[in-house]
């Protein structure tokens, strides 16, 4: 068959193809399932739950105190947008005697695309009502929001621990008529969501590092806020530092460190908080949870010279 042959023989075949009906042709609708928003993993004999508050869209190339063009560039090798998608995360530790969850997401208090982490408490298997201790990393808003739920109680068997340096400073109203303006919500969330606990003598603040609860223990991380705070989980020679917010933005912060963001009330301690928290963390090899990288926040922190290195954990589905 010569080539005109074949090119007219292909032609036809095409026409008779695309006058053939192959069945249904509608596309399928769009699924409107949410996300799962949990994860599951052991540290040791303790079971830690990732649960998702959602996400945010954050001009990060406005917050973070970097020059522009650089933030961008990093955003996009990495493929992110701008404003960027932000996680918050919080995590839910069981030691097997007690229920313990590590920061409560925002509640009502931000948009609609956060506020989720009630919900996926409950898918992941447990109650609010479940929960025994709470520790706070500190007072923001989207940290302690979900403390509340419809003016009540969200968690009414619990006690809720955090260092009293940061209870002291956003549960005053002195120091909310002195801050910058843009602050005032900060202390107005900080006050509706602990005030309650307080009433009620469900709040213990900590004065100095030390174990908080069974198997938890502070370590001060100073400089976001005046007593941010992260925590030390341990079990069976393995161990969880849960940062809270001594990072936001990998993609800039990990191969930039001292870039600070708008919302550290001290950035060069935050920076020094972060360094020193991320040196130990390196030299011990521990499993590293965060509230602000991507979804569930877990992974490893190596050293690369005055840099850091960041390795997302495996995912695994058996804890």
């Amino acid at each position: 068959m010569g080539n005109s042959a074949l090119r007219s023989a292909l032609a036809s075949a095409t026409l008779a193809l695309g006058s053939f009906t192959f069945g249904a042709q509608a596309a399928a609708p769009l699924s409107k399932i949410a996300t799962p928003g949990y994860a599951r993993i052991m540290v040791g004999d303790v079971e830690v739950t990732p649960l998702s508050d959602g996400t945010a869209d954050l001009p990060m190339v406005d917050l973070l105190k970097n020059d522009k063009a650089k933030t961008k560039a990093a955003l996009d090798k990495a493929h992110l947008t701008t404003p960027t998608t932000t996680s918050t995360n919080a995590f839910l530790v069981n030691t097997g005697s007690k229920l313990i969850l590590v920061d409560t997401g925002s509640g009502a208090l931000f948009g609609p695309t956060l506020g989720k982490l009630a919900d996926n408490l409950k898918a992941s298997g447990y109650q609010p009502e479940q929960v025994d201790d709470i520790l706070i990393t500190h007072f923001h808003p989207d940290h302690v929001g979900g403390l509340m739920v419809n003016g009540k109680i969200a968690f009414p068997n619990a006690t809720v621990h955090a260092d009293k340096r940061d209870a002291d400073y956003w549960l005053s109203q002195e120091n909310m008529a002195h801050a910058p303006k843009d602050f005032t919500g900060f202390f107005q969330g900080a006050m509706t969501s602990l005030t309650p606990y307080v009433k009620a003598g469900k709040f213990k603040p900590f004065e100095h590092n030390g174990e908080v609860v069974p198997g938890i223990s502070s370590l001060s991380s100073y400089g976001h806020t005046a007593g941010h705070t992260s925590y030390v989980v341990e079990s069976k020679g393995k161990k969880l530092v849960i940062l809270g917010d001594l990072i936001h933005v990998g993609a800039v912060q990990f191969d930039a460190p001292s870039v600070t963001i708008g919302f550290d009330s001290d950035p060069k301690q935050a920076y020094a908080a972060r360094t020193a928290a991320f040196s130990m963390i390196a030299k011990e090899d521990d499993l590293v949870a965060a509230a602000h990288l991507q979804f569930p926040g877990l992974g490893y922190i190596r050293a690369n010279g005055k840099s850091w290195t960041w390795t997302p954990a495996n995912y695994t589905v058996r804890p």
